[in-house]
């Protein structure tokens, strides 16, 4: 389990590929993890638990302090950052 390998606290990089109309937009966010979580997108035509889609959620925390949110699907990178000293 993916959660198991970056607990809360772990210094993480996760880069995403969103496709985009002309060219897929690649991201890359730094941060720290703060917690991870099924959340339910709303969307009523999904079929799953409760009639709705669960997505995973990292909520990370970034350096700055600035709350993150991301969905994690198959093709996010997630790789662990050396901690730094504060």
């Amino acid at each position: 389990m993916i959660e198991e390998k970056f607990p809360p606290g772990t210094p993480v990089c996760v880069r995403q590929t969103v496709d985009h109309r002309t060219d897929p937009v690649e991201i890359e966010v730094m941060g720290t993890v703060e917690s991870w979580a099924d959340r339910p997108t709303g969307s009523w035509y999904a079929h799953g638990k409760n009639d709705k889609l669960w997505l995973k959620r990292l909520m990370l925390r970034k350096p700055d302090g600035e709350l993150v949110s991301l969905v994690i699907d198959n093709a996010t990178a997630i790789a662990k950052l050396e901690a730094t000293a504060s």
